[in-house]
């Protein structure tokens, strides 16, 4: 019987790296003349998350201006530099008390779309299920949404902190909470994407390719 779910579900939107591999700061390049930071808080906010957190780090303030014009909330790490599990905690911390669940999405994934987002939060209303996992073929990887009865099993998890240099495309979810998912994975649904849409930005190559395909808008979730 599905469960009564009705409160808010938070965002988490994690854009605090340091963009080593690229070079300079990738969340700020422009795909259709919106950096990547805003496409992503845009379709967390499009999708009906409430509130979206931005969890910033490097350069700081520049992300900052660069969603001021959306409906977010952003919060700084001060602990960026020592991996992505840094953000997770911080994000998790500034959800709000009413908020039933939370989805976590990375800001360097541009093919999660607003109806990636909403679908994970509708299976999450209709079942009983304490995660929402997002699969692409073979892999798992953001946006996953987690009840709230997770929160602390994955602050605690994620205080054990990976660089995020050693996360790549297909294990985003895995240095922020593998072994929770892992020790839950009964207890979570899976929505199923194209494998295709796991694609993530993290060197000059990678950013080219996936502009390129949005642009010409010959993908089906470019837009």
């Amino acid at each position: 019987m599905p469960s009564d779910r009705n409160g808010r579900v938070a965002g988490v939107v994690l854009a605090a790296g340091t963009s080593t591999r690229m070079g300079r700061n990738k969340l700020l390049f422009e795909i259709d003349g919106e950096p990547l930071v805003h496409r992503a808080a845009r379709r967390a906010i499009d999708g009906g998350l409430d509130p979206v957190i931005i969890v910033v780090g490097h350069q700081a303030e520049r992300a900052i201006e660069t969603v001021a014009d959306l409906y977010c909330c952003t919060v700084v790490n001060p602990d960026y530099q020592k991996g992505i599990s840094a953000s997770v905690r911080a994000g998790i911390a500034a959800v709000p008390p009413d908020a039933e669940a939370v989805v976590i999405t990375l800001a360097d994934m541009p093919f999660v779309s607003a109806g990636m987002i909403a679908a994970l939060v509708m299976r999450f209303r209709e079942d009983d299920t304490r995660l929402v996992i997002s699969s692409y073929g073979d892999v798992t990887a953001p946006p996953t949404l987690y009840d709230r009865s997770l929160f602390a099993e994955l602050q605690a998890a994620a205080g054990h902190a990976v660089p995020a240099r050693e996360i790549g495309a297909g294990e985003p979810a895995q240095g922020c909470g593998k072994h929770l998912v892992r020790r839950h994975r009964d207890e979570a649904s899976f929505v199923a994407w194209p494998a295709e849409l796991i694609a993530d930005v993290d060197v000059p190559g990678d950013f080219e390719r996936v502009k390129a395909l949005i642009e010409e808008g010959s993908h089906q979730h470019a837009r």
